[in-house]
């Protein structure tokens, strides 16, 4: 057994998974994709439709979460399709509110948006 990294290496080490990991899910997820060109249009338009610095994060922060979210929800049935594949009224019970949690993060995307974005929208019309 190797012994732990240590410092920058660590630091090097624990980007480099990260970023293998967001590479497979892109790969093997469809959600994890719709989800990334979502956060892909939303939040260049958040930049441009924010008023202040604060609008603009408020807007940004439950897309990023989004994608948090939903790759928490991908290593969820992961791991609960590693374990057993077959059919389980606990592994549906996981997948189920993982996924709850990306219907509720998507929910929270419209609510703040909505909010933040109305004045704009009302003196559209």
């Amino acid at each position: 057994m190797k012994p732990p990294q240590k410092g920058m290496m660590r630091i090097v080490r624990a980007t480099v998974n990260s970023l293998r990991g967001m590479r497979l899910a892109l790969q093997s997820e469809a959600a994890v994709r719709q989800d990334s060109l979502l956060a892909i249009v939303l939040i260049p338009l958040a930049l441009y439709c924010g008023a202040t610095p604060v609008e603009k994060t408020l807007l940004i922060l439950p897309v990023m979460l989004l994608l948090i979210v939903e790759l928490l929800n991908s290593a969820i049935e992961a791991t609960v399709d590693r374990i057993s594949p077959e059919l389980h009224e606990l592994s549906g019970k996981a997948k189920d509110i993982a996924s709850a949690a990306v219907m509720f993060t998507l929910l929270l995307i419209i609510i703040t948006w909505v909010i933040i974005l109305w004045p704009q929208l009302v003196s559209l019309w």
